[in-house]
């Protein structure tokens, strides 16, 4: 067994240090087994996202070594692409959350590169995604990346990489480096001493939060002293950028959950540091329900993404990311002068919810659709401003506003990737105005249904774990094209497995692992495995004349799917 041999090598090989070691020398090959087939049965691959994976010793884990082999492909694509006097200069920024080993990877990955005369721009401290983001255009860098695994559980932690336009890899540009990445054969070949003279710190939290202020669309002062805000960073990276936000826009009744300022890998104080699980904000919600706080923040460990709960008559209900999305667009679109601006575009994923187009579509927008993922976002912001540098008309539009139904949302062009930052200073700022009109986020969203129609969307997503749940997963995708729609009153089936057409000007979509249902009446049915964890996702977006209609034809929907797939 080929994976036994590669365990045998990492423990008893004094290259692999004496940690590592250790901790494989309390594995028993003969009880152990199955642990240890996780643990080497492939090597952590380098996707299209990057790496993301459970830490710890072996090759199929994130840990200094496949940190390193993937910073040396990286590298070597970077001085192939740019050249060695320009990533001398340039440079690559690396940013971190406060997970647990974030710092000591990021380090990792600044001593890999300096080792290959690849300067590299330290955060000085962790900070949120959107920043790394910000920080390479501030910087001018070659690169960036990022070490975070966003919301995922405790024990695991990523690697992201950004293009020199601060937009993390798209497919194409992707395919290039884990080819670089791929060749890196012998962990020996990677040199972790590093250059202290290449490795450069810095902090650009001011000039970041400078250029979030720049979204804000609410003048009136005294409304937004008004709005009593509990805000929890989850013991990630928010809390200094977005409560600095908040304080320089005149929010000043902004209070915190103490224990959850704290940043702490272990996240203790919650069952996952998901702001799109409600339990993520209990601590919030409690703290609210005490002193009548108006809403609940809450952000996620690279605070990229933002919950919302907002007080009803019977507690605090947690908004969706489409409902606070579709909250944005209406916001952002009716406070800004659309006169004044070039082709205003805003641009959503394929499984978001239509109401946010169907506004965009009130205010005589573009609307462009991507695949599942912020990068795609991010590179329609790169392509317009390409297009308009080289006179390209079919492709000159202005961004706006872009988000997806996971709680990711982008005004602006500071970043090009989602910012929970810019997201929490105009959630705030909507709710500061609708208070001082006698409503709240929740009420101004049922006037926008009694406008366009009620929007029921849910999630379902079943983990299946190792091995044995990646091939369940591709067998139930299989299953899926091959027996046909389950749903009686299917109008198309797009399998974004082939090519499918973009909007005009933009040739086709990257082929991606995505099966769509389109219903007659508006609704439709979305099926993905995760590009970033052991699960299969199920997005609905289901359109009703009213909230009941929609909610028993969910779960009609709903039951039809996941029997089909074996699940219920």
């Amino acid at each position: 067994m080929e994976y036994m041999k590669e365990f045998e090598h990492w423990k008893n090989d004094e290259f692999f240090d004496k940690t590592t070691r250790d901790e494989l020398s309390k594995l028993n090959p003969e009880t152990d087994t199955k642990e240890i087939e996780d643990r080497f049965y492939r090597d952590l691959e380098f996707g299209t996202g990057g790496l993301r994976g459970v830490m710890g010793a072996g090759t199929n884990r994130m840990n200094k070594y496949t940190v390193g082999k993937a910073t040396k492909g990286l590298g070597e694509y970077l001085l192939d692409t740019y050249g060695t006097d320009v990533c001398a200069k340039r440079g690559v920024v690396i940013g971190y959350d406060t997970r647990n080993n974030s710092e000591y990877f990021a380090k990792t990955a600044a001593n890999v590169l300096s080792s290959m005369g690849i300067r590299a721009y330290l955060h000085a401290h962790a900070r949120p995604t959107p920043q790394l983001s910000f920080s390479v255009k501030f910087w001018d860098a070659v690169a960036g990346v990022v070490v975070t695994a966003s919301h995922n559980p405790k024990e695991y932690n990523g690697y992201k990489v950004y293009d020199e336009f601060g937009c993390q890899l798209v497919p194409w540009q992707a395919k290039q480096v884990i080819s670089y990445v791929n060749a890196v054969a012998d962990y020996r070949t990677i040199d972790f001493t590093g250059n202290s003279s290449l490795i450069q710190m810095g902090d650009v939290t001011d000039n970041f939060i400078n250029a979030v202020l720049k979204q804000s669309r609410n003048n009136n002062k005294q409304s937004k002293e008004n709005l009593h805000v509990i805000y929890t960073p989850l013991h990630g990276t928010g809390n200094i950028p977005v409560t600095k936000t908040l304080l320089l826009d005149d929010f000043k009744n902004v209070d915190h959950v103490n224990t959850q300022v704290v940043p702490d890998g272990n996240f203790p104080t919650v069952v996952s540091p998901n702001p799109e699980d409600r339990r993520a904000l209990l601590m919030g919600i409690e703290r609210a329900e005490k002193n009548g706080a108006d809403i609940v923040l809450g952000t996620d460990p690279d605070c990229d993404r933002v919950g919302v709960a907002v007080k009803t008559g019977n507690g605090y209900q947690l908004m969706t990311g489409n409902q606070i999305g579709a909250l944005l667009m209406d916001y952002v679109l009716s406070h800004t002068d659309l006169g004044t601006v070039h082709n205003p575009s805003v641009v959503k994923t394929i499984v978001t919810s239509e109401l946010g187009a169907e506004i965009a579509k009130k205010y005589g927008l573009t609307v462009f659709s991507t695949l599942t993922g912020f990068k795609f976002i991010g590179e329609k912001i790169t392509q317009f401003e390409q297009a308009k540098q080289n006179g390209e008309n079919s492709q000159d539009y202005t961004f706006v506003l872009g988000y997806e139904e996971s709680y990711g949302y982008l005004a602006g062009t500071h970043a090009r990737d989602k910012d929970a930052v810019v997201s929490s200073l105009l959630i705030c700022e909507m709710a500061a105005e609708y208070k001082e009109q006698g409503k709240t986020l929740l009420e101004r969203m049922n006037e926008i249904y009694a406008e366009y129609g009620y929007y029921r969307d849910a999630l379902d997503s079943f983990t299946l774990k190792g091995k044995d749940g990646l091939e369940k997963i591709s067998s139930m995708m299989s299953k899926l094209r091959e027996n046909g729609s389950p749903f009686h009153n299917t109008e198309k089936v797009i399998d974004y497995s082939s090519s499918v057409d973009a909007e005009p000007g933009f040739g086709t979509l990257p082929t991606s692992n995505v099966l769509k249902y389109v219903l007659s009446d508006g609704s439709w049915i979305a099926v993905r495995p995760s590009g970033t964890e052991p699960k299969i996702k199920i997005y609905y977006s289901i359109k009703g004349t009213d909230k009941d209609e929609a909610e028993t034809k969910l779960e009609e929907i709903q039951n039809t799917i996941t029997k089909r797939l074996g699940l219920s």
